[in-house]
C-alpha cells in the first residue's frame, strides 16, 4: 500500500478510522502493562488519535509514528501544544514537552531515533497494513522498541468480503508474528457495532503480549 494512499486519506478528510474519544480498550487494560508514570509509551501509525490526550493525562510519555504531516499538524493543534520542528534522517520529528512524532515512513524510524520505549500500543498499525509487509512491520517494531510489551488491538472478519483497511487479523496470525518473542494473552473481544465500516461482521480484540524475557 503505498505512502499516497494514506496522504491523500487525511487531505480528503476519509478518516473514518479516527476515534473521537479514547479507545474503550485502552482505558480499560492499559494498566495492565504495570508501568510507572513517566515511562515512553509508542504508538506506531499513529494518525491523531485522542489515545495521546488519554496516556499524557495518565502521567506518561508517548512517542508516535505517523505518514501523514498533516495529521500530526491537526493532532498538535488540538492538544494545543506548539510543537518543536527538527530534521531526524529522512524524517520530520514534531516535539512537545512528553511528546515527539515522526513524520514519514515508520521503516525509517530506528532504535536510536525512538529512544527508551517502555510499552507500545498498537490500536491502528498492524491492522492497516497489507498481508505482505505485516510480517516485515512486526519485525521492525520488535527490533526498534527492543521488544517492548504491547497493548495489540486487532480486527477480525471475512476479508472475502471487504477489503482492509483494517486488516483481518486473527490469532493464529497474532502468533504467527509473535508468539517466538512474546506471551501472548487474551485480554478482551467485543462485536463493532453496527459491523466494519457498516457493511460486515467484525470483532475488535486486544492482546496483551509480554517479552518472555522478562
Amino acid at each position: 500500500m503505498e505512502a499516497s494512499f494514506w496522504r491523500q486519506k487525511w487531505e480528503r478528510g476519509e478518516i473514518a478510522f479516527h476515534e473521537n474519544e479514547a479507545n474503550p480498550f485502552l482505558v480499560a487494560h492499559f494498566e495492565t502493562l504495570n508501568l510507572a508514570k513517566g515511562c515512553r509509551v509508542f504508538l506506531p501509525l499513529c494518525g491523531k488519535t485522542r489515545d495521546f490526550s488519554w496516556l499524557l493525562a495518565c502521567g506518561y510519555r508517548v512517542v508516535g509514528a505517523e505518514l501523514s504531516e498533516l495529521a500530526v499538524n491537526e493532532l498538535f493543534k488540538e492538544l494545543d501544544l506548539e510543537p518543536q520542528i527538527s530534521k531526524t534522517g529522512k524524517l520530520v520529528r514534531y516535539s512537545a514537552k512528553d511528546i515527539d512524532i515522526f513524520v514519514g515512513d515508520i521503516f525509517d524510524v530506528s532504535a536510536v531515533y525512538l529512544g527508551a520505549i517502555s510499552a507500545t500500543y498498537d490500536r491502528a498499525a498492524l491492522v492497516a497494513l497489507p498481508s505482505g509487509i505485516r510480517e516485515r512491520y512486526t519485525s521492525h517494531l520488535m527490533n526498534i522498541t527492543g521488544t517492548a510489551p504491547q497493548l495489540l488491538i486487532s480486527y477480525e472478519y471475512d476479508q472475502l468480503l471487504m477489503d482492509g483497511p483494517p486488516f483481518s487479523v486473527n490469532e493464529n496470525e497474532v502468533k504467527q508474528h509473535y508468539g517466538d518473542t512474546y506471551q501472548l494473552k487474551f485480554v478482551e473481544s467485543k462485536s463493532v457495532a453496527g459491523g466494519l465500516k457498516g457493511k460486515v461482521a467484525s470483532s475488535e480484540t486486544a492482546w496483551l503480549l509480554q517479552n518472555t524475557n522478562n
